[in-house]
């Protein structure tokens, strides 16, 4: 079979939440040669963006499609049946989704399959050796810096897996103009994460501080930069908005909740202060001043033990008194956010091992290290919990069925984003 030799190269998104298809998006335009707005699919699930969140990333201007994962893998096939196959397929999902999809790519027996490509969309501080053997058998696997491939190529070559997928990047959202101070202007940003800190009493904390900060600096904008509305869900289930705990407090006229893309919010910020944000890395990217949080402890369950070495290490303390840290160079060229003008070439070596796989007469076999030889104790389980049977038989559905697949897709929506962390919050009394 010869190889794809398209001119137009075709590229599907599949993302399950707001965050990552920003990621998955971006990628797939800094990694392909494709001219055309890559097809984008959403999953249906507990993290299921709103039109609001995915308007916010700022990536498309067409809207992704709502889909289960059997519905993709069927859109997948019927995409070759039409002669209109997808060349690269970009994965913007959690570990145990990205097995159970590579399972289903293999199982459809495509003619000629897509590349695979996956990754991570920001610091990887937890469960790493599980995500990456998760996400082993994608043709590439993109590390957003050198330190992060370094870490990938030694967890697989560690079990006695191929580590060829592991291909060094960055993060394909820093960018934006350089930070330029201005007369007057004084604004300290907090990016607020929906699990992070994840109790009441923290949160709390970090609230009170920053109404403080505001009160002690009056002549300083303070902001709250918020990712979601309360009911809706990102990456990570947030079980006490900040929006609600607010209303407890009496906060200054200088101090106030934001939304919209980061990107935007950054363009008038002086202090970036976060506990373990991947918005750190896009103001420092852009030599802003920025500042992770100690107050909570340096903890690898709050993420900021990946800034160990840093600089950027502080407490409110310290920001109450005027501190902007100042980060250190060689560990922000370890992160792949230096300042040296190599951003755009990050991407090269990413794009040319996509460009050598599209050029074979056939990509190689879909190969995990998660079979049923090497983990038939996890993976059974990884694989029915997705359910990706796209060998059915296909229904015509009716106008009533439809609407009672809507009506209990809401229900369950509702019944994960507002009364699960309700019962749980009760559990905890």
């Amino acid at each position: 079979m010869q190889g794809s030799s398209r001119e137009a190269i075709r590229v599907a998104v599949l993302a399950d939440s707001d965050t990552r298809w920003k990621w998955g998006a971006l990628t797939a335009r800094r990694i392909t040669t494709a001219t055309a707005e890559p097809t984008g699919f959403v999953l249906r699930g507990r993290a299921t963006p709103t039109a609001r969140q995915l308007a916010e990333t700022g990536v498309s201007t067409t809207t992704p499609s709502e889909v289960t994962g059997a519905e993709f893998l069927r859109a997948v096939r019927d995409a070759e049946a039409r002669g209109e196959g997808y060349d690269v397929v970009v994965l913007a999902l959690v570990g145990g989704t990205v097995r159970a999809v590579l399972q289903g790519l293999a199982d459809l027996c495509l003619d000629r399959r897509p590349v695979i490509v996956t990754g991570y969309v920001g610091v990887v501080y937890e469960k790493l050796t599980d995500g990456l053997l998760l996400r082993h058998g994608a043709d590439v696997v993109l590390a957003n810096s050198r330190h992060d491939a370094e870490r990938f190529r030694a967890v697989y070559e560690g079990v006695g897996a191929g580590a060829d997928s592991v291909v060094e990047a960055a993060l394909p959202f820093l960018g934006g103009a350089p930070y330029a101070p201005e007369t007057g202007r004084d604004t300290l940003v907090f990016a607020a994460q929906p699990s992070v800190p994840a109790t009441r009493t923290e949160r709390a904390y970090v609230l009170r501080r920053l109404i403080a900060h505001a009160r002690l600096h009056p002549g300083r904008e303070v902001l709250l930069k918020l990712r979601s509305k309360p009911g809706e869900h990102t990456t990570h289930l947030e079980e006490f908005p900040f929006q609600k705990l607010v209303r407890e407090l009496d906060p200054p006229a200088n101090f106030r909740l934001v939304y919209g893309h980061m990107g935007e919010v950054l363009d008038r910020t002086d202090l970036l202060v976060t506990v373990s944000s991947t918005a750190a890395l896009e103001a420092l990217h852009r030599r802003i001043p920025t500042a992770i949080l100690t107050d909570l402890g340096v903890r690898e369950a709050l993420g900021n033990h990946h800034f160990v070495g840093s600089g950027l290490l502080a407490s409110f303390d310290r920001l109450d008194k005027g501190l902007a840290p100042t980060p250190d160079e060689t560990w922000l060229a370890r992160q792949g956010v230096a300042s040296d003008g190599g951003y755009e070439r990050a991407f090269d070596a990413a794009r040319d091992r996509v460009a050598e796989l599209l050029a074979l007469p056939a990509p190689p076999p879909i190969t995990p290290y998660y079979t049923a030889e090497t983990a038939p104790g996890y993976l059974p389980g990884i694989l029915a919990r997705h359910r990706l049977d796209v060998t059915a038989p296909e229904t015509r559905e009716s106008g009533l069925r439809r609407i009672v697949r809507e009506a209990a897709r809401g229900a369950y929506r509702h019944g994960v984003q507002r009364v699960a962390p309700v019962i749980r919050r009760l559990g905890e009394l």
